[in-house]
């Protein structure tokens, strides 16, 4: 009974305490601006993304995200701009995010608005630095940097 207890609580810790895998884009349209979702949640800019599906790899993750919030429905691949991983950059769970810079080529629309309050094209001199969600300007400084990173 003892073995039976501890293979299951060694079972939970594997399935229940492990970070998500996320990510985010930043879509770049062909006039320089960034799009960005006015998250329902918070009430803050953010940058498209969410969790990556089981059995969906990364760049197909980040082309449904992008195109469940911003109805952007094709995109390029632009540049990995990095892994993030720190404990604490998402308050509602550990997550890890990999951010990747993508082109996109049409206007941008509210496409789910259970999640998305808007959606808005920003020129980089013009970006709610001061209302963004979670790590995101993060992501945006170091895209604007041309790093590529791992935290």
């Amino acid at each position: 009974m003892v073995d039976l207890a501890h293979g299951l609580k060694t079972l939970a810790g594997l399935l229940f305490r492990r970070p998500l895998l996320g990510v985010c884009v930043i879509p770049v349209r062909p006039d320089g601006t960034l799009v960005l979702i006015l998250r329902r949640d918070n009430r803050r800019w953010g940058l498209p993304g969410g969790l990556v599906d089981w059995g969906e790899d990364v760049i197909t993750a980040a082309r449904r995200e992008l195109r469940e919030e911003t109805g952007l429905s094709s995109a390029e691949v632009d540049r990995l701009v990095g892994v993030y991983s720190q404990p604490g950059r998402d308050p509602r769970f550990h997550s890890v995010c990999v951010a990747v810079a993508m082109r996109v080529p049409n206007q941008p629309y509210g496409a789910d608005p259970r999640e998305v309050r808007a959606v808005q094209a920003f020129a980089p001199d013009a970006l709610p630095w001061e209302h963004l969600a979670h790590d995101h300007r993060q992501h945006l400084e170091d895209f604007f940097q041309g790093k590529t990173v791992l935290t």
